[in-house]
């Protein structure tokens, strides 16, 4: 266990607990759940940073890594859904994507195939961050209309959810055609 890892872990173990705050779904509890929501995607990007510039990558970072990113995304898509703040459609469009995705990496790994992450799935994780933060607090604080501010995000992690889905299976075929 290295730190990369432990950050992992850490992102994992949250989950539940973001879980557990989104049943009530009442101003201190989104509150939180957005602040912890926060904590984790900074996690996120600190044990790549790490492990990287330290030279302490680990098969077992590279299989909890991805596994805790699309963990915390689609339970945190979930539990927003019967809270009325985010359409079960596109949650299941979305985590319909992460699978999808998942098993062709998976098929293409079987062929000696390697699909690499690239910018697009980047910019799809950063923009589903960037929209449900404000629909974690999906109150109107000072004015600002989180809610309305995550929508207007999340049509753009749509956007780059679909984009980057279609780029990896044209990866795929691509590669298989060439293999």
């Amino acid at each position: 266990m290295n730190i990369p890892n432990a950050l992992t872990m850490s992102r994992i173990l949250i989950v539940p607990v973001i879980a557990l705050l989104l049943f009530s779904g009442d101003f201190w509890s989104s509150f939180i759940a957005a602040l912890l929501f926060i904590a984790a995607t900074v996690t996120d990007f600190l044990d790549g940073h790490i492990a990287r510039k330290y030279n302490i990558e680990s098969d077992l970072g590279k299989l909890l890594d991805p596994l805790a990113d699309k963990l915390l995304i689609a339970t945190v898509l979930i539990f927003l859904i019967p809270l009325g703040r985010v359409p079960a459609w596109i949650v299941a469009v979305i985590i319909g994507r992460e699978i999808a995705v998942t098993g062709l990496r998976s098929l293409a790994s079987e062929k000696h195939i390697i699909i690499a992450a690239n910018w697009l799935g980047k910019y799809k994780t950063a923009f589903q961050c960037a929209a449900l933060i404000p629909l974690l607090f999906h109150y109107t604080i000072l004015g600002v209309r989180f809610q309305v501010a995550g929508e207007f995000f999340l049509w753009i992690a749509f956007f780059f959810t679909l984009w980057s889905g279609f780029d990896y299976m044209h990866s795929y075929i691509k590669q298989t055609i060439t293999a």
